[in-house]
């Protein structure tokens, strides 16, 4: 019977000290430092044209003020020149990776400890072979919003736009926007 009370106290001690331990708040963030954005990511990329959505997983590295894509998703782009799946498969497979590199400037925001990444999109150009023909094509990407590098979870967030393909000096028309939306990157 003994045992049983002693038992029972040294449980409620431990439960008492768990419980005040958890009650504990002394977190402090890690204030976030420009050079946090710096390094490689690989993240979740949802892409959307009209009521079509895909998701895959990318790569890609930030360093000092650039976002560097060793492959650049073209896959919608060069669906919205050709139109033919058959001929866009080809299209792709002879195109290969695209590089794109997406220039930004940062601004850190302590109140919320994030960076705040304010892009400037260039133009995107390649290739587009089509029945032994180059189509020279021009993407114009755009930024609507700021990408933020969070420091509490050490991620990067962003989205861009395709707002315009030019093939061969004509707009393509009707066209509808392809969003690349970037929620969560993590650093490798």
């Amino acid at each position: 019977m003994k045992k049983l009370i002693v038992l029972k106290a040294v449980v409620a001690v431990l439960f008492l000290s768990l419980f005040l331990i958890s009650c504990e708040d002394d977190y402090e963030p890690i204030p976030v430092k420009l050079e946090d954005v710096n390094g490689n990511y690989k993240g979740k990329l949802i892409t959307s044209q009209g009521n079509i959505q895909s998701e895959k997983i990318i790569n890609f590295t930030a360093k000092k003020d650039t976002v560097k894509f060793a492959e650049f998703p073209i896959r919608e782009i060069v669906k919205t020149v050709i139109q033919d799946p058959v001929k866009t498969e080809a299209a792709l497979v002879a195109i290969g990776k695209v590089k794109y590199n997406l220039d930004y400037t940062t601004k850190i925001n302590t109140a919320n400890n994030v960076i705040e990444l304010t892009f400037a999109p260039k133009t995107l150009q390649f290739q587009i072979p089509v029945d032994g023909v180059n189509k020279n094509t021009v993407v114009t990407i755009a930024a609507k919003q700021k990408g933020y590098y969070v420091g509490q979870d050490f991620s990067l967030r962003f989205g861009l736009v395709a707002e315009k393909i030019v093939v061969d000096g004509l707009i393509i028309d009707p066209f509808t926007t392809i969003k690349y939306d970037f929620p969560y990157c993590i650093k490798n």
